[in-house]
């Protein structure tokens, strides 16, 4: 481990955490960061980007992934400061109104993914399972409060534990043990009355990504059922390949969610590394992947995008 300064446990800073044992890399460890980051803002921009420009691509599943699109581009804005400002050796303090506020978006916008991928799994239920109806259930009206309603759940149901880390008295070491700031450890350095905040914490996740993701598998049941009664093996597989980027997206976000929250509780024994990489797959996987996974599995963002960039290639079946 790193030799930390002391820090006044009444002091409001807090010190991030980078790679223990691997601060001497630092300059090593910044240019892949700083790519991956580059990859991420530039990825997510290029998919809204493309689908803000291309009138054929104004339709339900593409405004799902604009959101998506989104809500990744934030999550990489919401951290990159802190990840590479300690790569870069500008800072490892931060001042706990700072925190609280990255752990409000962290939070947030973790579960705004989680229910935009359930809303992209309720598009693709509709568009297999009722396609007549499609245009008339997913209407832009009813996308907008959709994409309303996800936002009011995510940041208005997360205020009332988040406001509480204002008050609360941090009598341990004001080290954290991630280079961003998350909800979880802010309560380990807490010495108040954090019971609210856990049991609520609990009930929230319980409430929205556990549920999320059960009626993220419903509705593929209903879709699978709904694919094998097709006859012709030729729509089935065409059906189906509708389905593999959100599927894909879908593994891709809760995947290192259950990884992280099985460190965080039963890993306790294990190196501060393993917590850290944890972390940082959390934040920064998703937002990552996602664009690259819509980009070669959508053929239509894909026949775009090669577009843009090659401007004089025909693109064919688009």
């Amino acid at each position: 481990m790193p030799a930390f300064p002391a820090y006044d446990t009444n002091s409001s800073t807090f010190l991030l955490t980078g790679f223990p044992g691997l601060e001497q890399e630092y300059p090593w460890l910044s240019i892949p960061f700083s790519r991956i980051y580059a990859m991420v803002l530039s990825g997510n921009c290029l998919v809204l980007h493309v689908i803000r420009t291309e009138p054929s691509l104004h339709q339900p599943m593409f405004y799902f992934l604009a959101m998506l699109a989104l809500t990744d581009l934030c999550m990489g804005l919401s951290t990159v400061h802190t990840v590479l400002g300690i790569l870069w050796g500008l800072s490892q303090e931060v001042s706990l109104d700072a925190c609280i506020a990255q752990t409000y978006f962290i939070h947030g916008l973790s579960l705004t993914e989680s229910g935009v991928l359930l809303a992209m799994a309720f598009d693709r239920f509709t568009a297999i399972c009722n396609p007549l109806r499609y245009t008339s259930i997913l209407t832009s009206a009813r996308i907008t409060k959709i994409g309303l309603g996800i936002l009011v759940r995510s940041f208005v149901f997360i205020m009332a534990p988040i406001i509480r880390l204002k008050f609360f008295h941090y009598c341990h070491s004001h080290i954290l043990s991630h280079s961003f700031c998350l909800h979880q450890d802010l309560l380990r350095l807490a010495c108040s009355d954090i019971r609210f905040n856990s049991f609520y914490a609990l009930a929230l996740v319980i409430c929205t990504l556990l549920f999320d993701s059960m009626l993220i598998i419903v509705s593929y049941i209903l879709i699978l059922h709904s694919v094998l009664a097709i006859a012709s093996r030729e729509e089935r597989l065409k059906s189906l390949q509708t389905c593999v980027s959100h599927i894909c997206a879908v593994m891709v976000f809760y995947i290192p969610i259950i990884g992280l929250t099985m460190v965080h509780r039963f890993g306790k024994h294990l190196s501060p590394m393993v917590h850290v990489l944890m972390g940082n797959i959390y934040i920064i996987f998703p937002p990552l992947m996602n664009p690259i996974i819509y980009s070669v599995k959508t053929q239509q963002i894909r026949g775009r995008i090669q577009n843009l960039f090659l401007p004089n290639k025909k693109i064919s079946g688009n």
